[in-house]
């Protein structure tokens, strides 16, 4: 029996639900449920905003949504479309356009035992209220660099066109051009070609992690890859050459190794820095930034040391038993990672997490625990993330047991705010020059 609540089904959003053709519906009598860790809860009215724009809704398949009855005041699985006797509802959720971060996840029941999990994009909660949709989400960023209002397909093309003709011989702008920009429509890739804000420097071919989550690399019970990973390593020259315009004349400027193409950057350490002292040595304006998991402390400090400006380190869950379940690492730990932060830090340099929000696990109190010693090395922003992932697949593979008390994202938040006021939060990399 659902605990009683002051339900107010007028002011609630209705659950979402699709038929077997994709078509969405509004249900006829059932409430939009949030999942959180494992459990389902109520969104508040205040928890909703509409959809962005920018935002997509996406049918899940053998997946039945999950309601919540106002009358009755109970849990309700809806396993048949009410409109189409004997034929069945699927699930929907929500995924969310960059700069807003999700609160609560959409709940289903799966269908069938064995499923192959969902591709690599969130989930958010999403239901439907005064003629629109909403989701429960808030926005993190007001930069508006990947807002899609700002992307001009036509423009876009043209760009390409004219920054291939510039580079003929340069596979690294070949790559970013035929793979990120035409094939995956990536918005830094699409940025760099425009000559504007942060630019993507993918390098290295390899990783010495195996993340549940990884849009590059998968093994056969993973779900499918969002994009094949490079091929080939760029030379120090090719990298100058297409950047060091990009760093004098870009609004912002940034220009980041570490992309969703690729392993981990700190595996080529010697041409990352021979890269940063040739940027450097054709200018001091915009930022050169690191996307890493940490690993390796000793590379970190080699490049602090020659002038990376920042770095952003991807992290899942401050608690060593989700941080190895998730990442699955090859030769180091989370205490490389806590060095690699220390270091940095004690060379001047800008730190900023990466930080996958998974609703229910992100902000448990023992979670927080745990992330606050790590921002107590000196992190300066933190990027709220959306966890790209089959929620009930994951919480199955990190073998998620509950503990306890959670704090809510946005609760979560304020007490970090709280206890180190100078934290800054967001969802880009920030230019610092």
């Amino acid at each position: 029996m659902w605990p009683r609540l002051d339900v107010h089904p007028q002011r609630h959003p209705r659950l979402l639900f699709a038929d077997i053709h994709g078509r969405i519906f509004e249900h006829p009598k059932l409430l939009a449920l949030g999942l959180t860790g494992l459990d389902l809860v109520l969104p508040t009215p205040e928890d909703f905003i509409p959809l962005p724009q920018g935002s997509a809704l996406y049918v899940l398949p053998d997946r039945y949504p999950i309601g919540l009855d106002p009358q009755r005041e109970e849990v309700e699985i809806v396993y048949e479309n009410p409109f189409e006797e004997g034929q069945p509802a699927y699930a929907v959720a929500a995924y969310l356009a960059p700069a807003h971060t999700q609160t609560f996840l959409a709940p289903y029941q799966e269908g069938r035992e064995s499923l192959p999990p969902l591709p690599l994009f969130s989930y958010a909660c999403v239901g439907w209220w005064k003629g629109r949709f909403w989701v429960t989400a808030f926005r993190s960023d007001f930069d508006h660099r990947q807002e899609v209002r700002f992307f001009d397909e036509k423009k876009i093309v043209q760009a390409a066109e004219k920054k291939i003709k510039a580079y003929p011989r340069n596979r690294l702008v070949r790559h970013l051009v035929e793979n990120c920009v035409l094939r995956y429509r990536c918005p830094a890739a699409r940025n760099f070609v425009l000559g504007r804000w942060e630019a993507p420097i993918p390098t290295s071919p390899v990783c010495n992690a195996r993340c549940l989550g990884c849009l590059s690399w998968q093994g056969q019970d993973g779900p499918h890859v969002a994009q094949e990973r490079l091929e080939f390593i760029p030379s120090p020259e090719e990298i100058a050459e297409a950047m060091v315009p990009h760093l004098k004349r870009a609004p912002r400027a940034i220009v980041s190794f570490g992309q969703g193409c690729e392993g981990e950057p700190l595996l080529q350490g010697a041409l990352l820095a021979q890269a940063i002292r040739l940027l450097r040595s054709s200018t001091n304006q915009g930022t050169i930034n690191l996307n890493t998991n940490a690993s390796l402390p000793e590379v970190v400090t080699q490049l602090g040391r020659v002038g990376l400006d920042s770095m952003r380190v991807s992290l899942v869950s401050a608690r060593p038993r989700y941080y190895e379940a998730y990442f699955r690492p090859k030769g180091y730990g989370l205490d490389d990672v806590k060095m690699s932060i220390r270091r940095f830090k004690s060379l001047g340099g800008f730190v900023s997490l990466n930080l996958f929000i998974f609703p229910g696990i992100t902000d448990e109190e023992e979670e927080a625990e745990a992330l606050e010693e790590v921002v107590s090395y000196g992190v300066d922003f933190i990027q709220l993330r959306n966890h790209a992932i089959d929620p009930i697949w994951y919480l199955g593979r990190i073998n998620y047991q509950s503990a306890g008390n959670r704090l809510g994202i946005k609760g979560l938040l304020k007490r970090l705010a709280q206890r180190f006021p100078r934290l800054r939060f967001g969802y880009f990399n920030p230019p610092l020059r």
